[in-house]
């Protein structure tokens, strides 16, 4: 685990295949942000699609290639698209290293953060369990990323009883979903992404 504190807060680790082209994505203080999409494979043999950015320093010399394997460290960022006048939470896994090695399909994430909105615990069905919460995590110059996140069964009985403010730890993957909007022009396709849940522990005040 990395020593510094932001990285305690916010820790990921992904690997897999590259799936789309590399784009340019923005510029700060005249340092270009690029962003490509990384399949990685779960056990049951479907894949999670995720956008990833990166610097262009860390780019330097490498070529992101389609079909290329690559294994990211880095962080789970979010921020606010704004279209037709509405704000949409986006995801992104911000690369902090990239590294080339074959390695098998990885996809870990670790979270330290603050409950945002009151837990919203439902039933599916056919009675699975199911609890959604948006996890905020603070980073570094007083800004905090806010990170969908949900539960199932035991855990998810557990997260629908914790309150606004309540500081977790959680454990797990980061995932795709695909869902359908309906808009004006009729139905949208549309990916989600949020932070499949394994393991959950709360903290307390020392």
């Amino acid at each position: 685990m990395p020593k510094d504190t932001a990285a305690e807060n916010n820790y990921t680790l992904l690997s897999g295949e590259i799936v789309s082209p590399c784009r340019f994505s923005h510029e700060i203080y005249g340092e270009g942000f690029y962003t490509f999409d990384l399949a990685s494979q779960r056990l049951s043999g479907n894949s999670d699609i995720l956008p990833v950015t990166v610097s262009e320093r860390i780019m330097e010399g490498q070529s992101l290639d389609i079909g290329r394997k690559v294994c990211v460290t880095g962080q789970i960022r979010s921020y606010n698209s704004y279209c037709d006048k509405r704000s949409r939470l986006v995801l992104t896994v911000f690369a902090k290293e990239l590294d080339f090695q074959e390695c098998e399909d990885t996809n870990q994430i670790l979270l330290n953060g603050y409950i945002c909105k009151a837990p919203v615990y439902r039933t599916t069905p056919f009675g699975r369990e199911i609890t959604d919460i948006l996890l905020a995590v603070n980073r570094a110059y007083n800004k905090s990323d806010y990170i969908p996140c949900i539960f199932w069964g035991r855990n998810a009985k557990y997260t629908g009883n914790l309150k606004t403010g309540d500081n977790i730890l959680v454990w797990g993957r980061v995932q795709s979903r695909q869902y359908q909007k309906k808009n004006e022009d009729g139905i949208e396709e549309r990916t989600a992404y949020e932070v499949s849940v394994s393991r959950i522990e709360k903290k307390t005040e020392q």
